[in-house]
């Protein structure tokens, strides 16, 4: 694959391959075998169906190469085969063109050949070509896949991709549903026989299953990706900010014109990130313009020429042809104002870099995928609110396919809707909470999802910020030694450490030397060997001299060595397994002796639990000591690369502390009861007063640190990207928890910079946080002051104060590190706690 995969996009990868193998084994003429595969909006279901067609074509970890494999992938519409195959093209590097067809009306063959193919369900209409015989057609289509599902059933895969189901009409519908059940349930009438196996791809479980259930009584396979997961990846945008006036008002235009300032700051603020990492393909955002129906003659109620006159005003020049384009029904150009706004496919618009602004109607939500489409603005009523958030989830993807660090603005989507009162806008909110298929990001209005900047007054606290924290997800966690080599390859290509690749090399090729000497001297190397390498055949003998026909088992059997093409396949294999192409450095590294010893040699060490598991512990801890040597020079690396290590640390089972790097601006979220303080380390970008919701232990702490002398402080807000992140375990599970407040002092060293946590002692978590709090002070007390769990209670003098327990002194830090319960840690609270009290 050209591009690597997201952690939570392999699993689903593992998921699905492991289903197949089931379905294989499962498979009988009676029984079809069914796999649902559904994920949400934006998680890449095209590009894991492609590197599933990969592996299973050209081989994987868990299974040979299948080069005979057919895969026909079955859509409703034309365009989304056409756009499904150009992302499969541009994203699977095996494939070569000419194996990637759209089957049309000539296609004529008894079988399918190897490869992948396009099939749409208007193809199948009774009407059509493909179907009928004719004196230029030998085979109908139904034929072709009758014969090829005959002739080789465990290699032939029906993909049925209802992930757009739902965008059309009952009745469009209710056509393409039945000719797509007929792969499911066969067709008699068409000859065409019950597939051996069908994967439905879709946004949710429940869409593939309204399809089959009147289609088989199979049990359904399912291979499901958490929309928490793909949140986590980055793939989505954070936030959907709505603007909206506070009343529903006719002041359309005065709303477009801020929606066209939003869009052309998102310009600015693209171009300014893509020169200052260097991104050689600038990211130019797209300004979607809804506009109202028509009538008659008329394109639009909406006036196009003032639309077009006020984007000219903001951008300071002339609209160019190309710029402004449309998606109307009716498929020509369209002169406002002597530009000419011409027609273009929903699926067109995000590759055509030349394309600016968007009008459309109602048919976006289909075939089209643009992360480009960062600012919208809705001249429809707030009738259209199911709609509208359709159309969001298709405007949430990203368009770098990570999150920007260091700009908030940049991961948010803007919706202006002047039609739309409060009281409407939640109920666009709740369509999109409630959409089985789009990932809600955070969804709110302008006065509550808020960015602020860096407060200039602190600047030199950010310079001289250099602390730890950790970032706990869902991650699929990687083998050791597939990370230490990465993390290696990756200081070589950043020149942090040129030789860091061939070291890391020839570190584990040691270790498998080392492993595979061990086996051999246990004597375990020719047992293993003789398991995996050779075969024990016996023979049968029927006798049909007689009347009868009698048969014989002899019981002698004779051992057979596995041919070189079996031998590649298990080698192979065992490569997967260790990934890296570590398999062929030591067939390279031994490249004077006997191949196929030295092939044996890989296979038996992967094939040894105990030799793996010895590799994986030594790979873990270099993981570490390699990560923890040049994790300060990852941030001055360009964001895009950053975000390479971070992805290492966050594959570790066990966390791994990454550099705290606080960004320039910061997404924040304030609520209905905020109020204002000073100091703090960001602030709104027009350089208002800070406002954040707090409760009374909070506020009341803030304020004691401030009279007490403190320069800054920051308010931690949990789970988000920026925040800082400590982990800790319940119940032998590992989780994080995101301390309240992050506070800057001054001492006579310089600044240094507090953890403050204040705790309900009532809750469960209570001292699993505490013990959490003490490993983390253990580890990293040297960058931080203190690290206090504090509660608020009655003193002896009857009024209330703060009681802090240091993590930072060791001997408290000691006592905390054992406790087992509330109960303890309220024993050494009552002993050790320091507080104000007089």
């Amino acid at each position: 694959m050209r591009t690597a995969l997201f952690p939570f996009q392999e699993t689903a990868l593992a998921d699905l391959h492991e289903k197949i193998q089931k379905a294989h084994t499962l498979w009988s003429e009676k029984d079809p075998q069914v796999i649902s595969f559904s994920a949400p909006t934006g998680a890449g279901k095209t590009i894991i169906m492609a590197a599933l067609f990969e592996e299973i074509f050209f081989g994987h970890a868990g299974g040979v190469a299948a080069p005979d494999s057919v895969f026909v992938w079955l859509s409703d519409m034309p365009e989304l085969n056409e756009q499904t195959r150009l992302k499969i093209e541009s994203k699977a590097d095996k494939f070569y063109a000419r194996n990637i067809r759209l089957i049309d009306s000539a296609f004529d063959a008894a079988y399918f050949a190897p490869g992948i193919y396009f099939l749409n369900t208007q193809k199948l209409g009774a009407d059509k070509r493909l179907i009928q015989k004719g004196d230029r057609r030998q085979y109908t289509i139904w034929e072709t896949l009758a014969n090829t599902a005959a002739r080789c059933p465990k290699s032939f895969y029906v993909v049925i991709d209802e992930a757009h189901r739902g965008t059309f009409t009952p009745r469009e519908e209710n056509k393409a549903q039945s000719i797509m059940q007929k792969f499911i349930l066969g067709s008699k009438e068409d000859g065409l026989p019950v597939m051996p196996l069908v994967i439905g791809v879709s946004a949710t479980p429940q869409r593939f299953q309204r399809l089959v259930d009147s289609a088989t009584k199979s049990a359904i396979q399912k291979v499901v990706v958490p929309p928490e997961d793909v949140r986590e990846s980055g793939l989505l945008k954070d936030r959907i900010i709505i603007h909206f006036p506070d009343a529903a008002a006719r002041a359309g235009m005065t709303i477009f014109k801020e929606a066209v300032t939003n869009w052309k700051r998102k310009r600015e603020r693209w171009a300014a990130y893509c020169e200052r990492e260097e991104i050689e393909n600038v990211v130019r955002p797209i300004l979607v313009v809804q506009v109202e129906d028509g009538g008659g003659r008329e394109v639009t109620r909406t006036n196009l020429g003032e639309c077009v006159a006020m984007i000219e005003e903001s951008l300071g020049r002339k609209l160019q042809a190309g710029e402004a384009v449309h998606t109307f029904d009716k498929h020509e150009n369209i002169t406002m104002r002597d530009l000419e706004i011409r027609h273009i496919d929903a699926s067109r618009i995000e590759e055509d870099e030349k394309v600016m602004v968007v009008f459309f109607k109602m048919n976006l939500s289909t075939g089209w995928d643009c992360p480009r489409a960062e600012t919208m603005m809705s001249f429809r009523s707030a009738s259209d609110y199911t709609y509208i958030a359709q159309l969001l989830g298709r405007m949430i993807r990203t368009p770098l396919a990570r999150r920007v660090e260091s700009d908030a603005e940049l991961n948010n989507v803007a919706l202006f809707l002047p039609f739309f009162d409060a009281e409407t806008v939640k109920k666009v909110e709740g369509a999109l909470r409630d959409s089985e298929a789009i990932v809600s990001a955070e969804t709110g209005s302008y006065k509550e999802l808020i960015t602020l900047e860096r407060n200039p007054a602190f600047a030199d606290v950010f310079a001289e910020m250099d602390l730890v924290t950790y970032r706990m997800d869902a991650a699929r966690k990687q083998p050791a030694l597939r990370r230490v080599i990465a993390l290696a390859r990756a200081l070589t290509h950043d020149m942090i450490a040129p030789e860091a690749r061939k070291n890391a090399l020839d570190e584990a090729l040691d270790t498998f030397d080392k492993e595979i000497a061990a086996l051999k001297e246990s004597g375990k190397f020719d047992e293993i060997a003789k398991a995996v390498t050779e075969l024990s055949l016996r023979t049968m003998t029927i006798d049909y001299g007689g009347d009868t026909a009698d048969a014989a088992d002899d019981d002698s059997a004779r051992v057979v060595e596995l041919s070189e093409p079996d031998l590649d396949n298990l080698f192979e294999r065992a490569g997967k397994i260790l990934g890296e192409g570590l398999h062929k450095e030591y067939w390279v590294r031994h490249g004077v002796r006997d191949a196929a010893d030295v092939k044996t040699e890989i296979i038996v060490m992967t094939n040894d639990n105990a030799a793996m598991a010895r590799i994986e512990a030594f790979s873990g801890k270099r993981f570490n000591e390699i990560y923890d040597k040049h994790r300060a020079t990852f941030r001055k690396l360009k964001e895009e690369r950053q975000e390479v290590y971070r992805r290492l640390a966050r594959s570790s089972a066990d966390p791994v502390p990454i550099s705290l790097a606080l960004p320039e601006s910061i997404d924040f979220t304030v609520g209905d009861a905020s109020v204002t303080f000073e100091k703090h380390l960001y602030i709104p970008s027009d350089g208002g007063e800070f406002r954040v919701s707090l409760n009374d232990w909070e506020s009341d702490l803030v304020r004691e640190e401030l009279r007490n002398g403190a320069l800054a402080w920051l308010r931690n807000l949990d789970r988000k990207k920026w925040s800082l992140e400590i982990p800790y375990k319940v119940g032998g599970v590992m989780t994080s928890m995101f301390p309240d407040l992050l506070v800057v002092r001054v001492d006579a060293c310089g600044y240094v910079f507090d953890v403050l946590e204040p705790h309900d002692p009532s809750r469960k978590d209570n001292y699993p946080k505490a013990v959490g709090l003490a490993d983390f002070a253990e580890k990293h007390g040297d960058r931080f002051g203190r690290i206090q769990l504090i509660r608020k209670k009655r003193g002896a003098d009857g009024r209330d104060h703060f009681y802090r327990l240091d993590m930072g002194k060791l001997g408290v830090r000691n006592k905390v590190r054992g406790v087992t319960s509330n109960a303890e840690l309220d024993r050494i609270f009552d002993a050790d706690a320091d507080t104000e009290e007089t």
